[in-house]
């Protein structure tokens, strides 16, 4: 069979698959991620069936899916809103980061992994994931609750400091050295100042250069845009995905919200190749080794996800119901600690990080999604709801003689 015969009869199929286990997912009311993370392990080396020509095709895939995940959700905020709840959460995004990324610092060097590898697995476990929190969100009717703008702007300071955590990982990660490091630090923050200040003062115009009104010009020119800062980014050592991100806050007003509804399906197309793919590069025989590692980790932080919206809540004066679905909807990890556990990977700083990032993204989706209900069951409720004072007994009243 020809090569090209071959590769279209390859990804026709898998996508096929894909769309109807998305289809699956939304009716059970999950998020598709992990189903998608499945498949790609039964695709890859040592899979049930391995691909033979699709593997190029979904590896470039991959790239473009995580440039467009980091352009929606830079589009999902604008730079007001970014400043708004920095100011907002600033004790929130600090206590966030310690309680949830320490874990898996300290799991790293306790499976003897080295420094590099623990700040990556770091990332890993500090960043919840934006897709699927805001699905659980709108699944469960919750989008008018008190608590969902504590949510929101935890997501936010995560999805910043990835802009400027990125840039260090790639430093690290090429053994470039603390001064490097520094550097693209240095040059992320700058970046970032940069492109917030010129949406914040001149968003209008950088918006001007597109029209919200006529798709085919809107998809070119915002993906062009997008592929173009990306690569720019990514020459001068800082990450592509923090380019797009960025390029997602710049725009704004009716350009951004045309630009989130004609690439919604774009970035559903190749946000699904790039979790198959991350599925397909990792050999589900190296996952059985770290699965002890993987599940006690997913505990850990999963707990320490949960205080941290419980905390964040409470400080924002939300009730104790609010607290709780706060914690318990912040808990499923995704896109960026797949992202993260790529880019180490790919850099050869520890073979069996991508293995224990399949299995830890799986465990806290799944269980994410499940934990996310239980404030809604009445058996939860009677259980987490503080009781109120005592009522004083009314005395009785004397017999008349």
């Amino acid at each position: 069979m020809h090569e090209s015969t071959l590769l279209l009869i390859e990804v026709g199929a898998l996508l096929l698959a894909l769309g109807l286990l998305s289809r699956l997912a939304d009716r059970i009311g999950v998020s598709p991620i992990p189903l998608y993370l499945l498949i790609g392990l039964a695709l890859g080396e040592g899979g049930v069936v391995p691909m033979q020509e699709g593997e190029e095709f979904f590896a470039i895939g991959s790239e473009i899916g995580v440039i467009l995940l980091l352009l929606m959700l830079g589009l999902e905020y604008t730079a007001v809103e970014l400043v708004a709840s920095l100011k907002r959460s600033r004790r929130a995004g600090v206590m966030d980061a310690l309680l949830n990324a320490l874990p898996g610092a300290a799991m790293a060097l306790i499976l003897g992994w080295g420094p590099v590898a623990a700040v990556a697995l770091a990332g890993v476990t500090w960043v919840s994931s934006s897709g699927v929190v805001a699905k659980i969100i709108r699944d469960l009717g919750r989008l008018g609750n008190r608590e969902t703008p504590t949510i929101l702007s935890i997501l936010v300071i995560e999805d910043l400091a990835m802009a400027f955590y990125l840039p260090v990982l790639s430093a690290l990660v090429i053994g470039a050295g603390l001064l490097a490091g520094a550097t693209a630090l240095v040059i992320a923050v700058a970046v970032a100042s940069l492109i917030l200040f010129l949406a914040l003062r001149h968003g209008r115009l950088v918006s001007a250069l597109f029209s919200p009104h006529h798709g085919e010009s809107l998809v070119l020119g915002v993906l062009g845009l997008t592929m173009l800062v990306a690569g720019l980014a990514q020459q001068v050592n800082v990450s592509a995905a923090v380019g797009a991100f960025l390029v997602g806050i710049a725009l704004s007003g009716q350009v951004a919200h045309s630009a989130e509804r004609v690439l919604t399906p774009l970035r559903d197309l190749f946000a699904a190749v790039f979790f198959v793919f991350f599925g397909i590069a990792t050999d589900p025989a190296d996952i059985v080794p770290v699965l002890i590692p993987a599940a006690v980790l997913a505990a850990v932080t999963m707990a320490t996800k949960t205080a941290t919206g419980w905390l964040a809540a409470r400080e924002a004066g939300i009730g104790v119901p609010g607290r709780w679905r706060t914690g318990l909807t912040l808990t499923p990890r995704g896109e960026f600690s797949i992202v993260i556990a790529t880019l180490a990977v790919a850099a050869g700083v520890e073979p069996q990080l991508a293995p224990l990032a399949t299995a830890y993204v799986l465990l806290t989706i799944v269980g994410g999604s499940l934990l996310a209900r239980l404030p809604d069951t009445a058996w939860f409720r009677a259980r987490t709801t503080l009781p109120g004072p005592p009522r004083a007994r009314p005395r009785p009243r004397p017999s008349a003689a």
